[in-house]
């Protein structure tokens, strides 16, 4: 077997290193944009739930909880995968492109938590004080899991978990925190969390509430990287 030279060694580690260096910078894009965006989407979504109902939408400790099980599950960002178009050029830093995807995706998911307000306070009656810990938990839920898996959307110009799949170790991530998260308001953590157990209808409107969250958003990435490109 012909020996490689040392010269032609050192390019392949550095092309290793160059390539590497890459997907690390897109796996650090895709943390700050999806930070940056759900968290203005929810700014804006508590912003107008507490103008129109007579109690917190959410308690700050749940908001605790919450934010604490999405930032667990974003621990394997690093460990993802890259798409070879990603890494194929050099990518840039640019701010401005960051604020104009957090106001662009941003309102999406406000758009999802209006229709999970709708149907906690005209569906389920949680419209009193008195049933606010049912509002509560029911939005608790959407919001893990909205939060939870934008990740997987954004992460790819592709069609997510068909064109392009996340690592196995965030895709178990993402799957154990939305258990986590369907399964506190039942466990025996509930009351300390002042949360309650949701009716079995919640479930059927939660899939269609997550499931058109995920296709709005496919949709409006697509238009977004036609107007504005990958980067």
């Amino acid at each position: 077997m012909k020996e490689i030279p040392p010269s032609l060694r050192s390019l392949m580690v550095l092309e290793r290193g160059v390539l590497e260096g890459r997907k690390t910078f897109s796996n650090m894009l895709k943390y700050i944009r999806m930070t940056a965006s759900s968290n203005f989407g929810n700014v804006f979504s508590i912003i107008i739930a507490s103008i129109a109902l007579p109690f917190l939408p959410m308690l700050p400790l749940q908001l605790l909880v919450q934010n604490l099980l999405y930032d667990i599950s974003q621990i394997a960002i690093p460990f993802d995968n890259v798409d070879a178009e990603l890494v194929s050029q050099p990518l840039k830093w640019n701010p401005d492109n960051i604020k104009r995807f957090m106001l662009f995706f941003g309102p999406l998911s406000s758009v999802f938590d209006i229709i999970t307000f709708a149907v906690m306070w005209y569906v389920f009656q949680a419209n009193t004080v008195e049933n606010q810990a049912l509002f509560q938990s029911g939005w608790f839920v959407v919001g893990l899991l909205t939060q939870t898996l934008i990740v997987h959307i954004i992460r790819t110009p592709k069609i997510a978990f068909i064109e392009s799949r996340a690592s196995v170790p965030l895709l178990g991530m993402t799957v154990l925190i939305m258990v986590i998260g369907v399964f506190l308001p039942m466990g025996p953590l509930a009351d300390y969390f002042n949360l309650q157990t949701l009716p079995w209808p919640y479930f059927v409107w939660l899939i269609g509430i997550v499931s058109g969250y995920v296709a709005l958003t496919s949709l409006m990435k697509r238009y977004y990287i036609r107007r504005f490109g990958r980067q």
